[in-house]
């Protein structure tokens, strides 16, 4: 296939209109509405690997677009009325076929080459210390998907030359999006029919958790499965007799069949932990995961000054080291706190550069009355945990007044709650240091149990 040809071909054809529908709509769908993509430690810009799931879930509408402009550009030899008088020229199908085909995967190829090059820009500019090429099977199954696809659509649309060919198989792929969609509440994600047949999509859900990663299973199995639809595609491109659109059936077969036995039956092993990432990294008794390692100086400073304050405060019960957080659970539910071990989330918008106050404090009040329900970006918990942090980090540090975690927000509920903190704080601060310290190991027993560590304070929860 020579420039010359490949020229003609772009300029003809409606392929380079499908790399730019594809590049465009997702860079809009990211970039112009202020998603959950864009925060915690998460996030699309953040890791390498999140980069590269966040772009996936691009071929939930990227996919069936694909499908339908691939369609669309195999009408077109019926729409000139040019198809009997190609099937008389000397030149082998395949090399017809091979042309327009070439075409289309460079040009979607191409496309999301770009879209992936730019995140990976944003990841780069964002600092990230963890390196890892785990993450390019990922966009590699995502380029497989679009150019199969897109073959796939010219196939039938060569087999099934209808004006309605197009519009039918942006359905059919759209529905099949939607059905096999998987979702991440729980702790793994997890969809409404079979895993195996759910991970015949391409496209993922947004990820929630840094550390987790699709399996190479995951990998292998998808790649037969496009393989497949591949196949079929340019099979039927060549195909000029009902027999040989027939034969051309076998590679989607074969290649779903083999998808299904090779895909995981158990989310368990769909998504897995990076090991490379979750690996810790220490200064002393502080971690942090490896992903965040550029942290750990700044962590480790104030960590280790935040373990002296807690056994100033706690005495024998004060945690002894500062961890960062790595346990999965399911969208809601409670941590799980450990008395020995400060826990740190990344996902705290309170350890956002762009809200973060002293971090001594933080994990202060953290190791003092550690929130049991999660505070995250997504989920928005533990800030009723707030007041009774608050209040405990300024008794261990000896502040004069009541010094907030976080500014409270302006409206009435937020307002009454910090009303009440206030007098809690007045009436705390008032006792004598031994019994503010009895008050302060009360609230640390509570919240590690779950319970109100504000009431544990103020003595309520003695009556």
């Amino acid at each position: 296939m020579s420039g010359r040809v490949l020229g003609i071909e772009l300029k003809r054809s409606a392929a380079p209109w499908a790399g730019l529908l594809i590049l465009g709509g997702s860079l809009a769908f990211i970039h112009l509405i202020n998603g959950l993509w864009w925060y915690g430690a998460a996030a699309w810009t953040a890791q390498w690997t999140t980069m590269a799931l966040t772009t996936r879930v691009m071929l939930a509408f990227g996919w069936p677009i694909a499908v339908g402009l691939g369609a669309l550009h195999g009408l077109r030899d019926s729409r000139s009325r040019m198809t009997e008088l190609l099937a008389t020229t000397p030149r082998p199908a395949w090399r017809r076929a091979a042309v327009p085909a070439g075409v289309t995967a460079v040009s979607l190829a191409a496309a999301f080459g770009l879209l992936v090059l730019w995140g990976a820009v944003q990841v780069a500019r964002g600092g990230t210390a963890y390196q890892t090429l785990g993450w390019l099977p990922i966009s590699l199954v995502a380029v497989l998907a679009l150019v199969a696809g897109a073959v796939f659509g010219m196939g039938v649309a060569r087999a099934l030359p209808s004006v309605l060919t197009p519009p039918f198989l942006v359905l059919v792929f759209l529905m099949a999006n939607v059905l096999l969609r998987q979702f991440t509440d729980g702790e793994l994600p997890s969809g409404t029919v079979p895993n195996r047949f759910a991970l015949l999509s391409p496209a993922t859900d947004m990820p929630r958790e840094m550390l987790l990663t699709l399996s190479g299973a995951v990998h292998l199995g998808q790649t037969l499965w496009l393989l497949g639809l591949l196949g079929t595609g340019f099979a039927l491109l060549c195909a000029a007799t009902r027999r040989a659109r027939l034969i051309a059936l076998a590679p989607v077969l074969v290649g779903a069949a083999l998808a299904l036995l090779v895909l995981p039956a158990s989310e368990r092993d769909s998504y897995v932990v990076d090991r490379a990432a979750a690996a810790l990294v220490c200064d002393g008794p502080v971690c942090v995961t490896r992903a965040h390692g550029a942290q750990l100086p700044d962590v480790a400073r104030h960590g280790k000054e935040a373990l002296r304050v807690l056994h100033d405060a706690l005495g024998d019960q004060a945690p002894t080291a500062v961890r960062e957080e790595t346990g999965l659970r399911a969208v809601g539910d409670d941590r799980t706190l450990s008395g020995d071990t400060v826990l740190i989330d990344f996902d705290d918008p309170l350890l956002a550069p762009s809200a973060r106050i002293d971090l001594t404090r933080l994990l202060v009040g953290q190791g003092l009355a550690p929130n049991c329900r999660p505070r995250t970006t997504r989920e928005g918990g533990g800030l009723i945990d707030l007041p009774a942090q608050s209040i405990a980090t300024s008794l261990a540090l000896g502040d004069q007044r009541l010094e907030p975690l976080r500014l409270p927000d302006p409206d009435g509920y937020a307002q009454a709650t910090w009303e009440k903190a206030e007098a809690a704080w007045a009436k705390v601060s008032a006792l004598p240091p031994a019994e503010q310290r009895a008050r302060i190991a009360r609230a640390h027993a509570a919240a590690l149990s779950c319970e109100d560590g504000l009431a544990a304070l103020t003595g309520e929860a003695t009556r």
